[in-house]
């Protein structure tokens, strides 16, 4: 009779699980710094983030752009008043209410955004391509549990284009 087994719990196997998606989340992180870096050596992480929301959702007023990154509208501009200066971002006079200004990707800094993505796609392709079918069957299992478990919606084959870092539909009104 195996008494020890029926008197304690089954292990609790989350700290593997957290130390897994904490070292996964390393290597995501390190993909994107590496496919930043081959295409600006001047454009940081947050300011990129930036330039996919303007790609995602389209123009935009300053307070909406920092709303969306979740920063102080004085950070979001400075972060702008850079992005401009680099000519990957422009900024004019809403011709609707001439009060308000309105912040827009230029056609380079578009360029950025799809060839930072490009990069991206291609790394986690490569690194994706030295698992074996099973492994990679189950990798997909274990992120579509892990996303809805976040409340992450799911990534549609489409989806890679128009939405790189996985942004809803700007359309979309119910959020």
């Amino acid at each position: 009779m195996r008494e020890h087994d029926e008197t304690h719990p089954p292990h609790d196997d989350i700290e593997a699980v957290t130390r897994a998606v904490l070292t996964a989340s390393r290597l995501l992180v390190a993909v994107s710094a590496r496919s930043l870096a081959t295409v600006e050596e001047n454009i940081t992480l947050p300011q990129f983030r930036m330039l996919v929301v303007l790609s995602t959702h389209g123009p935009s007023k300053l307070v909406a752009l920092a709303e969306h990154l979740g920063v102080q509208p004085s950070t979001a501009m400075r972060m702008v008043d850079r992005l401009i200066a680099s000519g990957l971002m422009s900024r004019s006079t809403n011709p609707v209410n001439r009060r308000e200004t309105v912040l827009r990707l230029t056609e380079e800094g578009g360029r950025v955004v799809q060839d930072v993505t490009a990069r991206r796609r291609t790394e986690i392709t490569t690194i994706l391509r030295r698992l074996d079918p099973a492994q990679r069957r189950a990798l997909v299992d274990a992120l579509d549990a892990f996303n809805a478990a976040g409340q992450e919606p799911a990534f549609g084959e489409g989806d890679m284009g128009s939405y790189p870092l996985g942004w809803s539909d700007p359309s979309d009104s119910t959020r």
